[in-house]
């Protein structure tokens, strides 16, 4: 994830992240019960798209990112726009613990995938979650590793919902769901594509 601090600046003028922000927000309202007493945390928040989309959602947002370009940008908009709901938070949970405030749902789009152990940040995902609290993941179904045109290296080819399924229920939640989100359009050696990112939502067992 070492060039995503490059990309930072740019980020918010791609037209398709900033759609597709919105439409995986539209579906996580229709996949939970989202209520304005909710403290979430987003994990892999890049420039804060999505959580903008949801900011009105919830009473407080963590937004946590292992990239520091990414968070001055997010911190830029969150003063630019005067929201005071919002902390940026410099995490990673690949090496770094849990912190120890309990959130009642945590979510992350297009992150899963560029962490090397699945079960150990769902194990961390369980840690920050209140009893009953939901997990979101909003990634890619698998595919042949055309998706990363750029260079990128030690990532996951997607996600099998049925594998991703039992790692999830492994780490302490039930209720796992699957929906298609948004569909990535892409034109790779001259043909078009498309690439489904589900949303997985799932809830911590309470006992």
């Amino acid at each position: 994830m070492t060039n995503f601090d490059e990309r930072a600046k740019d980020w918010d003028s791609d037209p398709k992240k900033v759609n597709r922000a919105f439409e995986v927000a539209d579906a996580i309202r229709k996949a939970v019960p989202l209520t304005h007493q909710m403290h979430a945390f987003e994990y892999g928040c890049g420039t804060g798209l999505l959580s903008f989309a949801l900011k009105d959602e919830f009473e407080h947002i963590t937004l946590a990112d292992t990239s520091q370009g990414m968070l001055d940008v997010l911190k830029e908009k969150i003063a630019a726009s005067g929201v005071t709901n919002m902390q940026p938070l410099h995490l990673d949970l690949t090496t770094e613990p849990a912190p120890a405030e309990k959130f009642h749902i945590t979510y992350s789009l297009l992150t899963l995938h560029h962490i090397q152990n699945t079960e150990d940040i769902l194990k961390k995902f369980h840690e920050l979650l209140m009893p009953n609290g939901f997990l979101i993941i909003a990634d890619l179904d698998k595919e042949d590793g055309s998706f990363h045109t750029d260079g990128t290296v030690d990532v996951h080819k997607g996600f099998a919902h049925t594998k991703l399924q039992e790692q999830v229920e492994k780490a302490g939640f039930e209720d796992v769901r699957f929906s298609i989100a948004h569909i990535i359009k892409k034109e790779i050696d001259g043909k078009k594509k498309e690439f489904p990112v589900f949303l997985m939502a799932a809830k911590k067992k309470a006992g």
